[in-house]
């Protein structure tokens, strides 16, 4: 650890890992609730069960991306955290405002517009929580010794993030319009600017892991910004094909939305070559799964599953249906949740002084959690088209139809336990580091000093 402020991004990571846990339990309640077991429906009923997976995972995913922002802007600026006391305290209102939501979607206290189901008064303490975050790191960056590509682009990500999350917060009385604007939250964050973030957090970790001089990481990291630009801002027209807005987005979504996979295909030969050309042993080779894996596999789910439903003539069938869980599961696992779980494993170690780490059970928590997504995108692919033709082509009641893919939700289950197996083994990894040390600073020379804990 260059820095010592570098470990208040513990308390994010550690955090997102406790939230990530909750989100896979209530995974399961939503499955054997599709198989037909519901025994907790008057305590949990399916819609604050899927209320809360899917805001969870946002939440999570996002509390990464600000711990991993809390290490990396300070080696990219040459700076302390600016204010790190701040930084704990921001720390602490996003955890309360996370269990407030969560408290109140069981109580039944939420909008209803879906991926964006928190109450009002919330959406202002969050828009204050993330203005406090970007007041933090700002002030890092524009105070530091040296601007980097890697450090403006996760800035200007994290900016873009907070901007596109205010048209949400508009109220419209018609459906449509509202529709519209929200999927300038939903989409331009995932398919846009989280982008930005995910290759930002990429060319960091192989600039450290690679050995690959910074000019030719950042030379590609200009490439992919480039492409999410190019393709995710016109592909959000695949969500307007259907809720009333006009017929012209069924050209546009389908163009844009047909080189989306592009950026993705970028991310790939981005971590492949990248990893390659680096020619030497990392000291961490399971952060290094974690960062190429992540981009074969934000290909592959993002990519090409998005695009083999996005496209109009297919998406009239698919729209609303378990094909959209099968490439929704595998887009935020490759893209996201994998460049958060590779951070993890690369700042741990650093931050307790155990640069040379070795251990099977993260290695195996590699390859476990990775078959377990891809057996449950199969188990979602194969319920998905069964629900396409028995609802929309065959005319069967939509409830005959749930009953008649029970049997997939078996498949499913299995497959997420050995999914949660490989996520328990990180997380027992993740245990075992132990806290962050005050004595692991990292000179110039990669000595270890025995420096105190920088408090401003």
């Amino acid at each position: 650890m260059t820095y010592s402020t570098q470990k208040v991004s513990y308390l994010f990571f550690a955090t997102c890992m406790l939230l990530f846990s909750l989100q896979i339990v209530y995974g399961f309640i939503m499955a054997f609730a599709h198989m037909g077991y519901d025994g907790l429906h008057d305590w949990i009923p399916f819609n604050a069960a899927r209320a809360t997976h899917t805001n969870l995972l946002v939440v999570w995913l996002l509390t990464g991306f600000m711990g991993a922002a809390y290490y990396i802007i300070p080696e990219e600026s040459g700076r302390e955290l600016w204010q790190p006391r701040l930084a704990v305290a921001q720390w602490a209102a996003l955890v309360l405002v996370g269990v407030v939501a969560v408290v109140g979607f069981h109580l039944n206290w939420w909008e209803g517009r879906k991926f964006l189901e928190i109450p009002r008064p919330l959406d202002f303490l969050v828009v204050a929580d993330v203005l406090l975050f970007l007041l933090i790191v700002g002030m890092t960056t524009f105070q530091g010794k040296r601007y980097t590509t890697t450090g403006l682009v996760l800035l200007v990500g994290l900016v873009s993030a907070a901007l596109l999350y205010l048209p949400g917060m508009i109220w419209f009385d018609s459906q449509v319009l509202d529709s519209y604007f929200r999927w300038w939250v939903v989409h331009l964050w995932v398919e846009g600017v989280w982008e930005l973030i995910m290759g930002a957090i990429m060319s960091y970790l192989l600039i450290k892991l690679t050995g690959v001089d910074r000019e030719v990481i950042e030379k590609w990291l200009y490439v992919i910004v480039g492409l999410t630009f190019v393709s995710g801002i016109l592909g959000t027209g695949h969500h307007y094909y259907w809720i009333g807005a006009p017929e012209y987005w069924l050209v546009v979504g389908g163009v844009f939305s047909a080189l989306e996979p592009l950026a993705f295909f970028g991310m790939a030969l981005y971590g492949v070559a990248m990893a390659r050309r680096g020619g030497k042993t990392p000291d961490n080779r399971v952060a290094l799964y974690w960062t190429v894996g992540c981009g074969l596999m934000s290909f592959l789910g993002a990519g090409l599953l998005g695009f083999a439903h996005t496209l109009p003539q297919t998406n009239i069938w698919t729209h609303g249906t378990l094909v959209t869980a099968m490439h929704g599961h595998l887009a935020f696992w490759g893209a996201y949740a994998m460049v958060v779980l590779a951070m993890i494993s690369y700042a741990l170690p650093q931050m307790t002084g155990r640069t040379h780490y070795r251990s099977w059970t993260a290695e195996w928590a590699f390859w476990i959690a990775n078959s377990g997504m891809i057996a449950m995108t199969g188990a979602f692919a194969v319920a998905g088209v069964t629900q396409v033709y028995l609802e929309r082509r065959v005319g069967m009641d939509f409830l005959e139809v749930q009953k008649a893919v029970e049997i997939h939700f078996a498949g499913l289950a299995l497959a997420a336990c050995l999914f949660s197996l490989g996520i328990g083994l990180f997380l027992w990894d993740f245990i075992r580091y132990g806290l962050p040390k005050d004595d692991q600073i990292v000179t110039s020379s990669g000595a270890l000093t025995a420096e105190p804990a920088v408090a401003g």
